[in-house]
């Protein structure tokens, strides 16, 4: 009989601890502060650079947060990468900055709120950012000239809840937003039904018809977006989904988990916005029943990947024909005080293609979705107006606008 109670046989996972923790690989980044050198030698060559980004950040900015990083692993290296990469703008300035995530806005907003409110001109961070998806506060927007206004789009991005954004997502996330994406564009319904399509498995046939229905399937990488990382494994887990009058679509994995666009031939901005406010408020209802709501924050926004389209992420545009008031002298500071900007639309088919600009809202935050529709209407109707008294030889210094 025993004394005393014998020894007790100690687990085997305790036991063997300390061998089993020394054959665990290292996690690589707990080695990223070994493998950089000083802040002077690491600090990127600003001089000539033309972002946003070189306007912010400092080499004692790049000191205090160069060592910090996500819990998904997003340093501000991988932050700025885009900006040291394309360093020059033609027509208009880059941000020259991506968020990893939701959480690179917290982790390094010692360098994204200045510039945020650098960019977004008299946006202050203590703005509450506010929505507003409701078509009938729209007033007009039906009646566009169609002599002047050939085609009207409004565009926005999404980012989903509990995934990293596209310049850092893994390989799996990518798959399983991708999954998640189909899930929910296969509950639409009545007008809104509609086919995804994959990119990788595009068909000679598929590329046709989607080309032939104003949808682009090629050149769809941008410098940016190599830079960024958007573009690593492409076309993996890429595609893009259209309702059946291909009026809508929705691209999945680019540079947003989502980017939804509706357009239309004509005038009629009015019924595209409406389009636009149905669908989207349907899709974030379908991704909150599925715990994964679309990423929100009351000063910020919508958050997106680029600080650019923080707020409502919004782009309201119309390709236009403008003859006469494009050749002002200040055109450009009519569109100004209206909160427009202009591009060329490219159309080298046309031989006046000076004169067809799309032009858009200036602003993504600080204003409602409504808000923006209603500039981009009243400026449309003023620069159509302009148009035709400069056409029969009539002064507009009383049509002049006020700054917005």
């Amino acid at each position: 009989m025993w004394k005393l109670k014998p020894p007790l046989e100690m687990p085997l996972s305790l036991k063997y601890k300390y061998t089993l923790e020394q054959l665990i690989p290292c996690d690589p980044a707990t080695l990223i502060n070994l493998k950089k050198l000083s802040t002077e030698e690491e600090f990127p060559n600003l001089a000539k650079n033309q972002t946003y980004m070189a306007d912010i950040l400092t080499i004692q900015m790049y000191k205090r947060l160069r060592g910090r990083a996500t819990q998904s692993g997003f340093t501000l290296d991988d932050v700025i990468q885009p900006g040291v990469d394309n360093s020059e703008h033609s027509c208009t300035r880059a941000v020259g900055c991506v968020a990893g995530d939701a959480e690179s806005y917290t982790v390094f907003m010692k360098f994204f709120d200045p510039l945020i409110e650098l960019y977004h001109r008299d946006y202050q961070q203590s703005t509450m950012h506010r929505s507003d998806l409701n078509p009938e506060n729209l007033k007009g927007g039906d009646d566009l000239d169609g002599q002047y206004v050939l085609t009207c789009q409004v565009s926005t991005g999404r980012n989903v809840d509990d995934f990293c954004f596209p310049p850092h997502c893994s390989r799996g996330e990518r798959r399983a937003l991708e999954k998640l994406a189909i899930e929910a564009l296969n509950l639409l319904e009545g007008e809104f039904k509609g086919t995804y399509h994959s990119l990788k498995n595009l068909s000679e046939e598929e590329i046709q018809r989607l080309t032939a229905a104003g949808i682009p399937t090629d050149n769809l990488i941008s410098p940016l977006m190599l830079s960024s990382g958007m573009a690593r494994d492409w076309p993996d887990a890429r595609g893009v989904w259209h309702n059946d009058l291909k009026n809508f679509i929705v691209w999945v994995n680019k540079e947003d988990h989502l980017r939804f666009t509706s357009m239309q031939q004509g005038g009629n901005m009015s019924q595209v916005f409406t389009r636009y406010c149905s669908i989207i408020k349907k899709l974030e209802e379908i991704y909150h029943q599925k715990k994964h709501p679309f990423i929100w924050k009351d000063y910020l926004g919508y958050v997106l990947t680029c600080p650019s389209d923080l707020g409502t992420g919004l782009r309201a545009s119309v390709h236009i024909r403008l003859k006469y008031i494009s050749k002002h002298k200040k055109f450009d500071e009519i569109l100004r005080r209206l909160r427009l900007e202009k591009n060329f639309t490219g159309s080298v088919d046309t031989s006046d293609e000076r004169e067809v600009w799309d032009i858009s809202n200036a602003d993504r935050i600080g204003f409602s979705e409504v808000q923006l529709l209603q500039m981009v209407v009243d400026g449309i109707k003023l620069l159509i107006n302009m148009d035709k008294y400069i056409e029969h030889g009539q002064p507009i210094d009383d049509l002049f606008p006020t700054q917005k």
